[in-house]
């Protein structure tokens, strides 16, 4: 099973068509809908187990790590960064949900380390308002998941702070790297 089917070639064109990619995506849901069954499970995940990842295409989550549907939560964002939003999803899913532990996942090669907070200057100047978000750029990504195992350990509104793990995912080797929370 492929995870990504290829992308229509363009008759020479270096641009994809508006909405392309998005009526194949529809094609193909169209197909696992005729297959498809209710597994008949709720949205409490049965490893109780909340992740927190990158919104990298690279990352193939369930896969590495032996996850299959309905194992966990899954939040994803660009650097997989423990944002307002993050905790919020997390407080969802302790508070509602069950969940008891929080695994973090960062990875090699991120995006947001070539970034700076003069993204979102450049942003205002461009459409003449400013983001209301922060970039939350790093260049130390051992650093950067240190920090996100803090914002969730220290969060009032999660109670369950105990089990908060996090990682570093290699995009050549596709193995995790334990971060020492020190």
């Amino acid at each position: 099973m492929t995870t990504s089917a290829p992308v229509p070639a363009d008759s020479g064109n270096a641009t994809i068509r508006p909405g392309m990619v998005t009526d194949r995506l529809v094609e193909a849901n169209q197909q696992y809908a005729a297959a498809f069954t209710d597994p008949g499970m709720d949205a409490r995940p049965v490893l109780h187990v909340a992740v927190v990842a990158c919104m990298d295409a690279r990352l193939d989550l369930h896969g590495a790590l032996g996850l299959s549907l309905g194992d966990c939560h899954t939040i994803r964002n660009a650097g997989g960064v423990v944002t307002d939003d993050v905790i919020r999803s997390l407080t969802i899913s302790q508070r509602a949900l069950g969940t008891r532990s929080v695994v973090l996942i960062h990875h090699t090669g991120c995006g947001l380390e070539s970034l700076t907070e003069e993204f979102r200057h450049e942003l205002e100047m461009e459409v003449g308002q400013r983001p209301s978000w922060a970039v939350e750029a790093f260049r130390d990504v051992d650093q950067d998941v240190r920090q996100s195992m803090r914002r969730v350990r220290t969060s009032p509104f999660l109670p369950h702070t105990d089990d908060v793990r996090g990682f570093v995912f290699d995009v050549k080797t596709g193995l995790l790297r334990e971060i020492d929370p020190a």
